[in-house]
C-alpha cells in the first residue's frame, strides 16, 4: 500500500481541532496545529486529546460510518436490502454483490480506514514517550494512559472493519514514516495474525482505560469516549470473528480448529462487562432510539450505547447521512435507500415492540408530522428517522443531508447476546445463557427486564443447536439495521443459506402461499394521523384485510404488491458463494502497491 496515503503528522494535528467534547457535536474554539513535530503535538494532556480526536474523526464522514461503512456495505442480508434502480458501478452494485475492483465507492473507505490506523499509530507511538506519561502527576498519568488505551482500541476498530470487508490486509502497526523505508510495498497479512495482534492490544487497553464510574475520578468529564466496557466489548466481538468462519484465499469458508479458545475470550469479556454493573439496557427499546439516539441526547444513564461514531459539522468529512440516505422521507426529502425485506418484517412477533422501531412503513407529508402509509415492499428501516430528530428538530423544508446522528457501533444488548452465544458454544444453553437472551427479549416485548416471564422467555429444554438458532434469530430482531447482520452471517457461514431461504420466502410471499396465505392484500392507514407505529393502521398486519374499507382511511396495496418484481427482483442478484463474502481490493490501492493480491473471484 502506498505510504503517501497516510504519512503526515500535520493531518492528524489539524484534525485534532475536532476534539470530542460532551456530545461530540461542537467544535472547540481552538486554532489548528499545523506542520509541527510530535514534540509539539504530544506535549501535555490537552494537546494529546486533540491528536486523539483526529483518530476518532476517521470513524465518520461519507467514507466511514457516515454512510458507506454503515449503509452501503451492510446489505443485502435477510433483513435489509439496498436501493432500487439499475446497475451503476456504485452503491447499487455493492448492495447486490456485483461490485468490481473499480467500483466508485470502495476506494475512499479503504483508504480512510488505513488513515485511521495511521493516525492511531502516531498516537500509540508517541504517547508513551511523553515525559508526562511517566513523570506527570497521578491524574496526568491516568489521563494519558486512557488516551493511549483509546488509541489502541480505535486502531483495533479500524482494522476490524477493514478485515470484515476485505479479508487479509497489510500489517501496519507503526507510523508510516517508520515503515516506508523498510517495506514500502507490504504484502497482505493473514487475518488471523492480525486478529491475534488486535486481541493482545485490546487486553492491554483494558488495563489502561477506566470504567464509566471511574471517569471523573481521573479528572475527565463524562462524554462518549471509549471506556473499559467498550474495550472489552470490542475484544469479545473480535474474538468471535477470530473463532468464526471466514472466506480464505483459496475461496473456501473455514473456521480455525481452536475456535473455542476465542469463544472463551468472548465469553469471559462479556461476563466481566455484565458483572461490572457499569452497563444496562434502557427499559424502553423505543425510547432508546426515538428519545435518545434521534433526539441527539448526550446523557446515557444506562450506558447502553457503549461505542458510538459521532457526526459533527454538517459536512461529508466528519458528519453522517443517517436518516437522510435511509429512513422515511419527509416532504419528499431523503433517499429512502434502505428497504426492509418483507420477510424480515414478518419475522417479528406481532407483540414485539421492536418491529415498529426497526421498520417504518410510512413516509411523512410536507407538514413534517402527517404519515402516509407505504406498501410492504416500500418500507424503510426505522432506527434513524428524520421525523424523530429533535434537539433541535429538522424543518420539513430543510434540504440538509447531514443531521449529526451517531452510528451505534456497540450496544449493551449486543454484549448480552454475544455472551449467550459464546456460553452456549462452550457449555450448552446454561441458565446464564438463557438469562442473557431473555433480558433482551423482555425489553423487546415491553416487559420488566429482570423479571422472568413465560410469555416471552425462550422455552426451557432447548438443545445446543436450537438455542444457537434462537440466538441467530434474536440478534436479528434486536440489532436489525445496525450493520451487524451481514458479518454475523459470514462468521457463522450462514450468509449463502439465509440469502437462499429469503429468496424462496419472497417468492412464496409474492403469491401469498404457504405461511403467507393469510397476509392482508391491503392495509388501510388512518387519514391525517401522526402515529409512527402500528396505530397508524386501521387493520391488522397479520389477518386478511376487511372487505369494506374502514372509515377515514386510505388503502395501500400491502401484500398484493408485486414482491417478485420489486424486492426479489433486485435482492442479492450477484451473490456467489466463495466470492461475495468479501469486497474486492480497490484497484487504485493495487496500482499503488503491486504486492496487493486480489480477493477470490474478482
Amino acid at each position: 500500500m502506498n505510504n503517501t496515503f497516510f504519512n503526515k503528522l500535520t493531518v492528524i494535528a489539524a484534525a485534532g481541532i475536532l476534539f470530542l467534547t460532551a456530545g461530540c457535536k461542537k467544535y472547540l474554539d481552538q486554532q489548528p496545529i499545523t506542520d509541527v513535530g510530535a514534540e509539539m503535538v504530544f506535549q501535555d494532556v490537552a494537546s494529546t486529546r486533540k491528536a486523539l480526536a483526529g483518530v476518532y474523526s476517521r470513524l465518520v464522514g461519507d467514507a466511514g460510518f457516515g454512510i458507506r461503512l454503515s449503509l452501503y456495505y451492510t446489505v443485502d442480508t435477510d433483513e435489509m436490502q439496498g436501493p432500487t434502480g439499475n446497475a451503476d458501478n456504485d452503491r447499487r452494485d455493492i448492495a447486490r454483490y456485483n461490485a468490481t475492483s473499480g467500483n466508485a465507492q470502495i476506494t475512499n473507505p479503504f483508504n480512510q480506514l488505513f488513515t485511521g490506523i495511521e493516525y492511531a499509530n502516531i498516537c500509540i507511538s508517541n504517547i508513551p514517550k511523553m515525559d508526562m506519561y511517566n513523570n506527570g502527576s497521578e491524574q496526568e498519568k491516568k489521563q494519558l494512559r486512557r488516551l493511549y488505551g483509546e488509541a489502541l482500541t480505535l486502531r483495533a476498530q479500524f482494522y476490524f472493519q477493514a478485515i470484515v470487508n476485505w479479508g487479509d490486509v497489510p500489517s501496519h502497526f507503526q507510523p508510516a514514516a517508520s515503515l516506508a523505508s523498510a517495506n514500502p510495498f507490504p504484502t497482505r497479512t493473514d487475518r488471523d495474525t492480525l486478529y491475534n495482534r488486535l486481541l493482545a492490544d485490546l487486553k492491554v487497553a483494558a488495563d489502561l482505560v477506566p470504567w464509566r464510574n471511574e471517569i471523573t475520578t481521573i479528572g475527565d468529564q463524562l462524554d462518549e469516549r471509549i471506556t473499559k466496557g467498550t474495550v472489552k466489548g470490542l475484544r469479545a466481538r473480535i474474538a468471535l470473528f477470530r473463532g468464526g468462519f471466514a472466506l480464505r484465499s483459496d475461496a473456501s469458508m473455514k473456521r480455525p480448529t481452536d475456535y473455542l479458545t476465542y469463544y472463551q475470550i468472548a465469553r469471559d469479556e462479556c461476563s466481566e462487562i455484565i458483572a461490572s454493573n457499569q452497563h444496562s439496557m434502557n427499559p424502553s427499546f423505543r425510547a432508546l432510539w426515538k428519545d435518545q439516539v434521534n433526539a441527539r441526547v448526550v446523557a446515557d444513564p444506562q450506558g447502553e450505547l457503549m461505542f458510538q461514531a459521532s457526526g459533527i459539522g454538517r459536512n461529508a468529512t466528519a458528519d453522517t447521512k443517517l436518516a437522510y440516505y435511509n429512513g422515511p422521507t419527509v416532504n419528499n426529502l431523503g433517499n429512502k435507500s434502505i428497504n426492509v425485506l418483507p420477510t424480515y418484517f414478518y419475522l417479528f412477533d406481532q407483540n414485539d415492540l421492536r418491529r415498529d422501531v426497526t421498520c417504518a412503513p410510512y413516509n411523512v407529508a410536507a407538514n413534517g408530522t402527517t404519515k402516509i402509509g407505504q406498501a410492504l415492499t416500500a418500507m424503510c428501516d426505522g432506527k434513524y428517522r428524520r421525523d424523530w430528530i429533535t434537539g433541535p428538530a429538522v424543518s420539513p423544508t430543510d434540504a440538509v443531508q447531514y443531521f449529526g446522528l451517531k452510528w451505534q457501533i456497540l450496544r449493551y444488548s449486543d454484549v448480552l447476546l454475544m455472551f449467550a452465544e459464546a456460553e452456549n458454544e462452550i457449555s450448552g444453553p446454561t441458565a446464564a445463557a438463557y438469562n442473557a437472551v431473555n433480558q433482551v427479549r423482555r425489553r423487546g416485548f415491553g416487559k420488566p427486564i429482570s423479571t422472568p416471564d413465560v410469555t416471552v422467555d425462550l422455552p426451557a429444554g432447548l438443545s445446543k443447536a436450537t438455542f444457537f438458532d434462537a440466538v441467530v434469530r434474536e440478534r436479528s430482531l434486536e440489532l436489525g439495521g445496525e450493520g451487524v447482520r451481514k458479518f454475523d452471517l459470514i462468521r457463522w457461514n450462514l450468509l449463502a443459506t439465509k440469502i437462499a431461504e429469503t429468496k424462496t420466502a419472497l417468492l412464496a410471499m409474492s403469491t401469498r402461499s404457504g405461511a403467507f396465505s393469510t397476509l392482508p392484500e391491503f392495509m388501510y392507514y388512518r387519514n391525517n394521523s401522526v402515529a409512527d407505529d402500528a396505530t397508524l393502521w386501521a387493520n391488522s398486519f397479520y389477518a386478511p384485510a376487511p372487505t369494506t374499507a374502514p372509515a377515514n382511511t386510505t388503502r395501500v396495496n400491502w401484500a398484493q404488491a408485486a414482491v417478485n418484481t420489486t424486492a426479489l427482483a433486485r435482492y442479492a442478484t450477484g451473490f456467489v458463494t466463495g466470492k461475495s463474502e468479501l469486497l474486492p481490493i480497490p484497484q487504485p490501492a493495487r496500482d499503488a502497491n503491486p504486492n496487493l493480491t486480489q480477493n477470490p473471484g474478482y
